[in-house]
């Protein structure tokens, strides 16, 4: 796909760009995993985005970060591979139908579990490509032949396997256990999966009267209806007010039952009124005290929250809360309900459903976390939880940034068992069957199921267990399960451990942790080297993006641009708050009158990339993409005007092959200007090295910024058109070859950021400048070595040199600043000082300067005569005029008016802030603002005075 100047656009066109390069990357496989036992192996998981809709900005800016880390090691010439997939996501996908089928009055019970799956599989695919295509639009150089889906039959095989080898272990038990119940769903969740929230209640204060007659004691709750469950009341062995009850027993009111009074530690005695329920059935700490204690668990409410059996007949069938009314008020009746209190409790809620999480006794799956077990092949003989946590402590796994490591910790040492089973028809069905007498067989297959059964004398028939694993269960196997294992394979020879993990903070218990103790236990190896932790993306405002607050973005939205009507109704389509999305959107609508334009693929890229900072969070403000979309279009002017100065060949620009890299003696001639460009590279290729290293993606983008705009573009190619105007053929050769090297190496080092943009320069500057592409397949600059500094090219001198011709521009600059002369009028320079660096200097500084001429003097006297009355400046140990004809009466008359203004304004400011009232009632914004007008103020006062002190008297 040769390309020259002629095929490249006047203007920048992302769109075009990237419906080219992205299918042209797939089709020559730029992604696809070379297998070489000779190089180094760099792997990366693609966090499986769950398939319920579509990619979100933290999907994007997440996989910016993984593309860049990839497209790097693959410039590097490791062995590279970027593993995709998408996740099943239980009880998210199962939602997401559901609701569907609600729309038309359809339940999944009226399809029966095999349609209703049909049903969800078909969800998938609609959902699944389209989740693709935008990864696809992000410009992810991901291997999408190894893309896997959670449920494959490959991933799957995995999971039965993982299941049947834990269960062997003993590492995998069934058992009645207290775990977090959705109502709403009718599964378990996990405690990850519930969100705790701050909400206003009640604290209902009611007595429970002595059997013997003689009195009441008196127990606070916030739950009343659960005291249909209570089976004992507590108190602490060391209450003086009680102990002499411990042993006897209490009337349960609105039931027929007599509970005793027991003792334990765990009450607190000078918290409310030191007698506590004890309700095991429904509550996790009353849940231990009755194991403790041998108690009765006595489960009084159904699968969907409503009063059972168990509980008096006229509450049953009864909703929860309906129940609580009416138990309140029955207990309000009989003279039992002391008093209500206002009450501030954190209220147990599904992420999901937003349901109340309802404690609940039910029958499921659990993972052994602190079982000491032999079968660990990462540390045999030491528990699940235990050997992950030794991955980090021992340093395999590190957290970047590091803090991350205790967090890790703390969970890992608190873990209880894993509740593994979920009770919902989409997921990975248990593989366990059931015989007629209860006993369970575990087995990967029904036939080996039979046989095991048949094995034990059991030839009846076997009922397959409905449940299903938790989406985590899957997820935690992606390190190993995703390269081919249980089979021995060359990738996961190669590739695992993977070498970084790329994830936001809010799944490292979820997943990672996870993620380690799997791997760990069944390969015996670590599943990742490095978890970079990065932040969540938030709006401009510094909050959560959601879809209920209205303030989300689509970031193919940004790459494309979009209206402002589309803009709302995308925003406010089944949103519980639309006015807030149309007052969010107001506010786009005044940094984007006309709709958000397209910024294009590489814009957001570089966005996200500069706003990658360790351990924060990002608050994403697009109108940032608008500086980095001009940046692209500086990129590509730039390359225009390289390729308009450079003739179409490697010999014309000075890339000569005959004799080394430099040609014949005097081929080409460097100036300090060119060795200067190219020793500020190598500094640039050293930070740059030592961003990817630490994961800093801020400092990355910085560099790469800062060098191009800065130095480069602002300064270089101005310095170089006087080079190549003005010098001899070798000076313009050596010129040419350093506008062209350069640029093809600043094109590499920002391909991993803006790899679209960078690939379509590269075509053409990539030939011109000497690389020679024998391979068709290799005529991509992702397949180009990636740069690195050679500290040999470092050129302090010349550095020094441009920094003082830089000085002098900037002071003439600022001198015609002062002066207001226009930039069209030419005036001459006087100069004095090191005149055998101002003769090889003068031509630069006329030019970027806008001079006539550059006039260098021996001596002060002869200067100051020639250059009576104009501007003066002094730049270490140059002074410099500007020959400029004033009327330097009207000049002083001018700058004396302008001189008492600003006094003025800064007599107000002084006077607001020495008053005492002003800065202590104010609001701190509004101080802090007059601070900086003061500080202003006072330094254009500063500039004014030395500007009259320079007029002739």
């Amino acid at each position: 796909m040769s390309k020259n100047l002629s095929d490249l656009a006047k203007s920048f066109e992302p769109s075009q760009i990237e419906a080219q390069w992205g299918p042209e990357w797939e089709k020559r496989g730029i992604a696809t995993a070379t297998l070489d036992d000779k190089k180094d192996s760099f792997c990366i998981q693609l966090p499986p985005p769950n398939v319920t809709g579509t990619l979100h900005m933290g999907h994007a800016f997440n996989q910016t970060i993984m593309d860049g880390l990839a497209r790097h090691a693959r410039m590097q010439g490791k062995n590279t591979l970027w593993v995709p997939g998408t996740d099943h996501a239980g009880i998210a996908t199962q939602i997401v139908v559901e609701r569907q089928l609600d729309a038309q009055k359809i339940s999944r019970h009226d399809l029966g579990r095999e349609k209703f799956l049909e049903k969800v599989w078909a969800w998938k695919e609609q959902s699944g490509s389209t989740i693709t295509n935008q990864i696809r639009r992000l410009g992810a150089s991901i291997d999408w032949s190894r893309e896997y889906f959670t449920m494959d039959d490959k991933m799957s095989q995995a999971v039965v396997e993982v299941f049947v080898s834990l269960y062997e272990q003993g590492l995998i038990y069934r058992g009645k256990r207290l775990v977090n119940w959705d109502p709403i769903l009718g599964t378990a969740v996990s405690d990850l999966e519930v969100e705790s929230e701050e909400e206003q209640g009640s604290m209902w204060h009611i007595r429970y009267p002595l059997s013997n007659g003689q009195g009441h004691l008196t127990v606070a709750t916030t739950r009343p209806e659960t005291m249909l469950g209570d089976v004992a009341v507590m108190i602490h062995p060391e209450d003086e007010r009680y102990k002499h009850l411990i042993g006897q027993t209490v009337n349960l009111p609105l039931s027929d039952r007599q509970i005793p009074i027991i003792a334990d530690d765990y009450v607190d005695k000078e918290f409310g009124t030191g007698v506590v329920k004890v309700t095991p059935a429904h509550d996790f700490n009353d849940y231990a005290v009755g194991l403790r204690h041998q108690l009765e668990m006595i489960n009084i409410l159904t699968l969907d929250a409503k009063i059972n059996e168990h509980a008096p007949k006229k509450y049953q069938g009864l909703d929860r809360f309906e129940a609580r009314k009416l138990i309140v008020a029955d207990l309000e009746g009989l003279g039992l309900l002391e008093k209500v209190q206002p009450h501030t409790l954190m209220v147990p809620r599904g992420d999901r459903t937003k349901s109340v999480i309802e404690p609940m006794l039910t029958d499921q799956w659990f993972v052994a976390m602190s079982k000491p077990t032999e079968h660990n092949l990462y540390r045999p003989g030491k528990s699940i939880a235990e050997a992950a946590l030794d991955a980090v402590k021992c340093g395999d796994v590190k957290f970047v940034p590091e803090n991350w490591t205790t967090t890790y910790n703390q969970w890992l040492e608190g873990i209880q068992d894993w509740c593994i089973s979920r009770q919902l028809w989409w997921g990975h069905q248990i593989p366990a069957w059931y015989q007629e007498d209860g006993k369970i067989v575990v087995a990967r297959t029904e036939a080996e199921a039979a046989a095991k059964a048949k094995a034990n004398g059991y030839t009846g028939a076997l009922r397959r267990d409905e449940d299903v694993l938790d989406t985590w269960f899957s997820s935690a196997l992606v390190p190993f399960s995703s390269l081919g294992w249980p089979n021995k394979t060359p990738e996961l020879a190669h590739f695992l451990p993977s070498s970084a993990l790329v994830t936001g903070f809010d799944i490292i218990f979820f997943w990672v942790a996870r993620m380690v103790m799997m791997t760990c236990h069944f390969t015996g190896k670590i599943p990742f080297e490095t978890v970079y932790v990065h932040g969540l993306v938030r709006d401009a405002e510094g909050q959560k993006m959601s879809k209920s607050k209205g303030n989300t973005l689509d970031p193919i939205d940004l790459i494309d641009g979009i209206d402002l009507d589309t803009l709302l109704a995308k925003r406010t389509t089944g949103l519980m708050n639309p006015k807030q999305a149309e007052s969010i959107t107001k506010k786009t609508k005044k940094e984007f009158p006309d709709g958000i334009p397209a910024f294009g693929t590489d814009a957001l890229r570089f966005t996200f990339a500069s706003m990658a900072t360790l351990g924060r969070n990002i608050n994403f403000d697009q109108k940032r993409c608008e500086g980095y979309r001009n940046f692209c279009n500086k990129l590509w002017n730039a390359t225009r005007f390289v390729l308009m100065n450079c003739p179409g060949t490697p010999e014309d620009n000075g890339i000569a092959q005959c004799v080394g890299e430099c040609g014949p003696d005097g081929y080409l001639d460097f100036s300090p200007v060119d060795k200067w460009i190219v020793s500020l590279l190598q500094r640039v290729e050293e930070d740059i090295d030592k961003g990817f290293k630490d994961y800093r993606f801020d400092n990355i983008s910085t560099s790469i910024y800062q060098f191009v705009w800065d130095e480069y573009c602002d300064w270089y190619l101005e310095l170089a058109k006087v080079q190549l105007q003005n010098g001899t053929p070798a000076q313009q050769r050596a010129t040419r070859r350093t506008l062209l090297r350069v640029l093809e190496t600043i094109l590499r080092l920002a391909h991993p950021v803006i790899p679209f943009i960078t690939e379509e320069l590269w075509q053409i500057v990539g030939p011109m400048s000497g690389k020679e592409l024998a391979q068709q397949e290799k005529q991509t600059i992702a397949l180009q070595a990636y740069p690195m500094a050679q500290p040999e090219k470092i050129c302090a001198k010349s550095e020094a040199w441009v920094a003082e011709v830089k000085a002098l521009v900037d002071a003439c600059r600022n001198l015609r600043g002062e002066m207001q002369i226009s930039p069209a009028l030419r005036v001459p320079l006087y100069i004095k000082g090191d005149s055998e660096f101002l003769k090889l200097a003068a031509p630069y500084i006329q030019a970027l300067a806008k001079l006539s001429e550059v006039k260098i003097y021996e001596d002060d006297a002869s200067l100051e005569k020639d250059g009576a009355g104009a501007p003066v400046a002094i730049v270490g140990n140059t002074k410099i005029l500007l020959k400029v004809e004033i009327d330097a009466a009207a000049e002083k008359a001018r700058l004396s008016k302008e001189i008492e203004r600003i006094s003025a304004e800064i007599n107000k400011a002084n006077s607001k802030l020495n008053n005492e009232s002003f800065v202590a009632r104010a609001p701190e914004a509004v101080v802090i603002q007059e601070k900086q007008r003061l500080a202003d103020f006072e330094s254009l006062l500063e500039k004014l005075n030395s500007q009259l002190s320079r007029l002739p008297s």
